[in-house]
């Protein structure tokens, strides 16, 4: 199986270093990330500009490495169409560091890079963990490759794109894996009217909204402590979040207590 890991934190993020260790060990893995930071760009691609790649030390020894001038979903488009020695089997994105639950995964680029993986007809994974100052990417890693484990024995359908939160919390007090939908309306945005010397700009502010959360969303799984999978849908007419079930999530938990 050949996999493209890709982000949104950058190439030299934490969370993408420990997602291609553990990748590696079950798979052929190629990184393509953007060159620096790029949060809230969604599935945006660059139509209008130039694109610039350029290879890097690998990240992990191995794996080619490339960083790109461009949004998350640019990195998998470079990938699959010019990069990539090989077909592409499955997109893994993150580990992100901060959350992507709700309908932050409008915005987020994570998912951004997961969902045009899936526009090309691959399975594809976000992975992400809270905004903290120890984030467990490794246990996001471990847990994401147990994921594709079960692409690659065929459990969950090939044309499958899956959102992936984790708790902050310690792999052993975590409680479950639970198949989640994405709650709505999660946030507030406001506008905030500023100066820069006599001249006047806007500043859009974001924040979480308290309310009680639906059983079975994505924020209520990990209120609650358990492990979120939100299968999304990018044509309507797409089906194969059937494959993501209760039992399936049971059987994830318990592997994932063996790690």
């Amino acid at each position: 199986m050949k996999i493209l890991a890709t982000n949104d934190d950058g190439i030299f993020a934490d969370g993408l270093k420990a997602l291609v260790g553990e990748l590696k060990s079950i798979a052929d893995v190629i990184v393509v990330a953007p060159d620096r930071e790029l949060h809230g760009m969604g599935a945006s691609v660059s139509l209008h500009e130039p694109v610039r790649v350029k290879e890097m030390a690998p990240l992990i020894e191995g794996v080619g490495s490339y960083a790109v001038e461009g949004t998350p979903a640019d990195c998998v488009i470079l990938a699959l169409g010019k990069l990539a020695k090989d077909k592409i089997d499955l997109v893994v994105s993150g580990v992100n560091r901060g959350l992507n639950l709700g309908d932050d995964v409008i915005i987020s680029g994570t998912v951004g890079a997961a969902l045009q993986g899936s526009v090309h007809g691959l399975p594809a994974i976000a992975v992400s963990t809270p905004l903290s100052d120890n984030p467990n990417f490794e246990d996001a890693a471990r847990f994401a490759a147990l994921v594709v484990k079960r692409f690659e024995s065929g459990s969950i359908k090939a044309n499958t794109c899956l959102n992936v939160n984790l708790p902050n919390l310690p792999r052993e007090k975590i409680r479950g894996v639970k198949f989640t939908y994405p709650a709505s309306r999660n946030h507030t945005d406001t506008v905030e009217e500023r100066y820069a010397g006599k001249r006047q700009y806007y500043w859009l502010v974001r924040q979480r909204v308290n309310k009680p959360t639906d059983e079975k969303t994505d924020t209520w799984a990990i209120e609650k402590g358990n492990i979120s999978i939100s299968p999304l849908l990018v044509t309507p007419a797409n089906r194969s979040h059937k494959s993501i079930t209760d039992s399936l999530c049971s059987e994830l938990f318990e592997e994932f207590k063996q790690l």
